[in-house]
């Protein structure tokens, strides 16, 4: 899928805007998962979610071999995931755009040089029966 992703369900939608940790998976060479826990941000319109991270992680050494990740949210019964293929960015205006929007959404990100975003292109999205029922 590329560009806007409809969301049909609003509590879904308001679902990605509120502050809630996540979960990014990754594939490792031999295939295993790699899990960690991020902050990130929806972008319906583009049809991308976006994750902040620094450019020395495993998870975005994982990503330059294989793109297919899913960033996963959780409150209590209420849960979210959204599938795609992910890129690196490292661009200063891509950086600058993912941290305002990080921003948004949990607080100012600290400083850091090595900075880079993780833009994935959705392909799904999935969510409880509380958040998908329109």
């Amino acid at each position: 899928m590329s560009g806007k992703i409809p969301i049909d369900s609003p509590a879904l939608a308001e679902f990605w805007t509120q502050r809630h940790l996540c979960t990014l998976t990754t594939l490792r060479a031999d295939g295993s998962p790699h899990v960690v826990a991020v902050g990130a941000t929806l972008d319906p319109e583009a049809g991308l979610a976006r994750v902040i991270s620094s450019s020395t992680s495993a998870h975005v050494r994982h990503i330059r071999h294989q793109q297919r990740v899913a960033i996963c949210q959780v409150d209590g019964p209420r849960w979210s995931t959204v599938e795609g293929l992910a890129v690196v960015r490292s661009s200063p205006e891509e950086v600058t755009e993912a941290e305002q929007r990080y921003a948004k959404r949990y607080r100012t990100p600290r400083p850091n040089p090595a900075r880079v975003v993780i833009e994935v292109s959705i392909t799904r999205i999935l969510g409880s029966a509380s958040l998908t029922s329109t």
